[in-house]
């Protein structure tokens, strides 16, 4: 235990598995996928066809009516799952003064579903039919401007864009707002990108799956992988410093934000190595822990074999073949960009809450690989730490260390 390291007070998710903590919890340990075909609009002539969508949703359930029409689905995600952080940490808001407060996400899609419904009635109508909330409500800032005005939270708020790896992003700025003295920080990730022009900008990287079959187009370390399938939702949590959670009460301590660190992978065709390898030595370093001390990996899983092997080559070079179980639990919800990171940091701090890890479904390991993949079922295990890493398209790579508080 670090008593200078902050620490994970509150949970909340929301997913394609699960529409709130416990629920979508329970389903990943179940192994119960939220992946399947695309219903929120007509896929047709669109080579993807798996997402993972957050079916019964209804942001009515948890913003003000107001809220709901002037936001993106990427902000009212954002909504839901701060509410649960809120409620499961017990924070009374007017306990703290509005500057102790803040608020930091990450965002990578943007509100592409607002956007180009607004865009839409532009074409179709002309510039008198679109909503004056066009000017915010795509915006990479939206979800946490709204949080910040919706919860009275006005301290050092900010938002990063760094793809998947944003959601440890996040949490490393909120780390260090905390250690100037803010008090509470909002923190982790959603993304809606779910719409056919949020398909459409996403296709452009090359890195999608376009097999049709559920069960089939996420197969992250698997020999049949062959891309990723997009997902929506993600998770917001709650970081107080240790003394401060335990000062005013808070219910329970999940996890304490022990180490991080960031690398960028080098220029293509350099010759030099990608550098997720690097961010993990330097954030065990940080929080002076050895390979040995990991009892489990999240990994990044991003499916596309080139990428898997990289993957797999940085853990193996530090903790050694089968060194240490590996997981990835978003074979059930696909890559959530910005919120993928982040519920991937709430499912590690379940995990050390539960003492169980949280499998991977439908993957049939790559023996070339030397993974210790947890698959199918849950392990049941003692935990201590945990190692959550995330890479974002255009060379982002993060590592996030985890202990039990």
């Amino acid at each position: 235990m670090n008593t200078s390291a902050p620490v994970i007070t509150g949970i909340g998710v929301v997913a394609p598995n699960g529409l709130d903590r416990e629920a979508w919890w329970q389903s990943t340990l179940d192994g119960k996928s939220g992946l399947g075909l695309i219903t929120r609009f007509d896929p047709e002539g669109y080579p993807v066809r798996v997402a993972g969508e957050a079916d019964g949703f209804d942001p009515n359930d948890h913003a003000p009516q107001r809220l709901v029409s002037e936001t993106d689905p990427m902000t009212q995600y954002a909504f839901a799952a701060t509410n649960q952080a809120l409620a499961d940490a017990a924070v009374d808001t007017g306990a703290f003064a509005d500057l102790d407060m803040a608020v930091i996400t990450a965002n990578s899609s943007g509100g592409v579903e607002f956007g180009q419904r607004e865009l839409q009635k532009l074409y179709a109508e002309g510039p008198q039919a679109v909503g004056a909330y066009m000017a915010i409500a795509w915006f990479y800032a939206a979800t946490t401007g709204q949080l910040s005005i919706r919860h009275g939270m006005r301290g050092p708020c900010g938002v990063v864009c760094s793809e998947q790896a944003g959601g440890l992003d996040a949490l490393a700025q909120a780390r260090r707002v905390l250690a100037k003295g803010t008090r509470l920080v909002v923190s982790g990730g959603t993304d809606a990108s779910l719409s056919p022009y949020g398909l459409v900008c996403q296709l452009s990287n090359g890195r999608l799956s376009e097999d049709a079959r559920p069960d089939h187009a996420y197969l992250p370390f698997d020999p049949a992988a062959a891309g990723y399938v997009p997902g929506e939702g993600g998770a917001i949590l709650t970081v107080e410093p240790r003394a401060e959670a335990e000062l005013r009460g808070a219910p329970r301590l999940y996890a304490e934000l022990a180490g991080y660190a960031a690398t960028m992978d080098p220029r293509p065709g350099s010759g030099r190595p990608p550098g997720l390898r690097r961010a993990i030595e330097l954030a065990l370093a940080e929080a002076e822990l050895a390979p040995g001390d990991i009892d489990v990996v999240f990994a990044d899983g991003y499916g596309v074999p080139e990428l898997d092997r990289q993957e797999a080559a940085a853990i193996t070079g530090v903790f050694g073949p089968g060194g240490v179980p590996v997981t990835v639990p978003k074979t059930m919800t696909g890559r959530l960009y910005a919120g993928g990171a982040a519920l991937d940091a709430a499912a590690a701090a379940l995990a050390l809450r539960d003492q169980i890890i949280p499998p991977s479904v439908n993957i049939r390991p790559n023996s070339a690989h030397q993974l210790d993949l947890v698959t199918d079922w849950p392990r049941e295990t003692g935990l201590r730490t945990a190692l959550v890493l995330s890479r974002g398209y255009g060379g982002f790579n993060a590592a996030l260390v985890l202990r039990s508080a």
